[in-house]
């Protein structure tokens, strides 16, 4: 049922081959052919060639420009790429949104008083018995002054209207107007795995961290669980590069609303998701939520597939649960070793009770001490029933031990790690220290010991274009805090395996994408230069000319113009003109 006029509707049969090589046969003529191109396959050798052929969604041929050419029929759509560069399509293994939602954006605020005029001007346009809230897509490392706006100044530019300012995913900043609103005081007890921090004076600074958030409801957001907000979204990651993405931990609603996408032929991205109850606090309640998804471990196909359940132990920058103290003053005078969400016993007979029914279990662990619990808790279900080979994660692992990884390789762990520190750097040396900052996420660490590692951003966390998660990977540069943790560089071949063949054997996708070979599906970007021998530097900045997904044209800001040539022959030829920024 692919897909909708205009796009390039693959249709043919393949055509045969040898050892993954293009041969000249008798099979049907592909309906697209690529040539003049730097590939790199990303296969066992890490090959290169120059061109491929595409059939049915599928590649089914790689080899030489000449090779692929004699492979063409009369109706073989033609695309000369004049020696741009092919790799596999990027992938993101935690990826939540493109984008902080419908709230105030503060995405290109560079300073606090931009934030604040941001909030400010919304602030103006509210209307009686409205919250203003802002989108979670910005970080305070990304602003001149390096820190959060707290309630003092918030209220400045809203003493009487509810703000509450919504930073990644464990955190609310709220302004006087929004404590009154939802009946938060300086006696105001924390929630088990939250917390409500105070200024020096102890008084209420705003800020509420993980569980502490529960005492906030936040307007309703609808227009999240919607067919035109995923069609929006998936054609921003399209742009920057991205063939599929796994989100970490969402509900029944957004996986109907995907699969209805899917019937309609509108998903342009291979989504594997993972599950999340609303209330995961014991078994019983995890029990009911699994029933009522009707659901099952792997559901799907290879656009959308139920990749497993997420589960989380501990916070996120401002509350990863070590075994040491935060940095002063954020160890909240020697008493904050940071937050554990859900204790040792309940978590684990969630674990072990998931893996009885036969789930997949990824569990978001930031710190040391909450590697600890999760380590354990695997540990006890694989007891019962092995988890060995079956793929389970941890998601994040900043801060492992050298005592945890052989534990981790026994259990045959795969990591899912992301490039947190590129934005947040200077924030996490604050509060960490600059010897923890500069290990996080010790990518060089994970492979060297044996570790399938796959990438991501944490999106909104982190912004989504996955070619920054290239570059810091090879460079732990970051966006204000110069470069740390030099010592967990990895290789660029090392990088582009983990955004795309390693993404794929995380979801057991690995025999289907994740690499340029004939019968995988054809998912594939093009960019402008080549990525394995350009200055680091220019990754950071560049463009995607092109995204490819199962053989359909879904982004190409610079659209080169079709022409027939004598032969009758459709051929695509790059433009001169340099493509458009992003």
């Amino acid at each position: 049922m692919r897909r909708r006029a205009g796009v390039l509707l693959i249709a043919a049969a393949a055509a045969s081959f040898v050892a993954g090589r293009a041969l000249e046969s008798q099979a049907p003529a592909p309906d697209l052919v690529i040539v003049n191109a730097k590939v790199y396959t990303v296969d066992r050798a890490f090959s290169t060639a120059e061109a491929v052929a595409i059939a049915d969604g599928k590649f089914t041929a790689v080899g030489s420009t000449g090779q692929i050419r004699r492979l063409a029929g009369p109706s073989t759509r033609v695309m000369d790429l004049g020696g741009k560069t092919i790799v596999p399509g990027l992938q993101d293994d935690h990826l939540h949104n493109a984008g902080g939602g419908p709230g105030v954006d503060l995405s290109r605020a560079r300073t606090l008083q931009e934030v604040l005029d941001l909030i400010g001007a919304r602030v103006k346009r509210s209307g009686p018995g409205d919250v203003v809230t802002t989108n979670a897509d910005w970080h305070e490392a990304q602003l001149k002054e390096q820190r959060l706006p707290y309630r003092k100044d918030l209220d400045t530019v809203a003493p009487s209207t509810p703000v509450v300012v919504v930073r990644g995913g464990h955190e609310y900043i709220l302004n006087s107007a929004a404590l009154r609103k939802y009946g938060i005081e300086n006696q105001t007890p924390a929630p088990p795995g939250g917390r409500i921090s105070r200024d020096a004076s102890g008084q209420l600074n705003g800020e509420l961290v993980d569980r502490a958030k529960s005492l906030v409801t936040l307007p309703r957001n609808d227009e999240r669980l919607s067919i035109d907000y995923f069609v929006a979204e998936h054609k921003k990651l399209n742009a920057a590069g991205l063939t599929g993405i796994r989100y970490p931990g969402a509900g029944i609603e957004q996986y109907r609303i995907l699969q209805e996408m899917e019937k309609k032929g509108l998903l342009t991205i291979r989504v594997n998701q993972l599950m999340r109850a609303s209330d995961a606090s014991d078994v019983t309640k995890m029990k009911a939520a699994v029933a009522a998804w009707n659901l099952s471990q792997d559901e799907g196909d290879e656009w959308l597939r139920v990749g497993g359940i997420k589960l989380g132990v501990d916070g996120g920058f401002e509350g990863g649960w070590m075994t040491g103290l935060y940095a002063k003053p954020y160890d909240e005078g020697g008493t904050f070793y940071g937050l554990n969400t859900i204790t040792q016993e309940p978590y684990t007979g969630i674990v072990k009770e998931l893996n009885r029914q036969g789930w997949r279990v990824a569990t978001h662990a930031v710190g040391d001490r909450a590697i600890d619990e999760v380590l354990a808790a695997y540990e006890a279900a694989s007891a019962e029933k092995s988890i060995v080979g079956r793929r389970w994660s941890i998601e994040h692992g900043f801060i492992p031990r050298a005592d945890q990884f052989p534990r981790m390789k026994k259990l045959d762990l795969v990591i899912s790690a992301q490039n947190h520190l590129y934005l947040a750097g200077p924030s996490l040396v604050k509060m960490w220290g600059p010897t923890r900052a500069a290990w996080v996420t010790p990518m060089r660490a994970y492979l060297d010991h044996g570790f399938t590692v796959a990438g991501g951003t944490d999106a909104s966390v982190v912004p989504y274009p996955p070619l920054w998660v290239f570059y810091h990977f090879v460079t732990r540069d970051t966006i204000s805090g110069g470069v740390l943790g030099a010592d967990q560089k990895i290789t660029r071949q090392e990088a582009l395996k983990v955004e795309t063949i390693n993404n794929a054997f995380l979801t057991f996708d690995e025999k289907i994408k994740g690499s340029i070979e004939p019968g995988k599906l054809a998912d594939l970007v093009v960019l402008p230069e080549d990525i394995m021998t350009v200055p680091a530097k220019t990754i950071e900045s560049m463009n995607v000319l092109m995204t490819i997904v199962g053989g359909i044209l879904f982004s190409c800001p610079a659209r080169p113009a079709w022409r027939t040539r004598s032969s009758g022959r459709v051929f695509w030829a790059w433009p001169s003109a340099t493509p458009r920024s992003r």
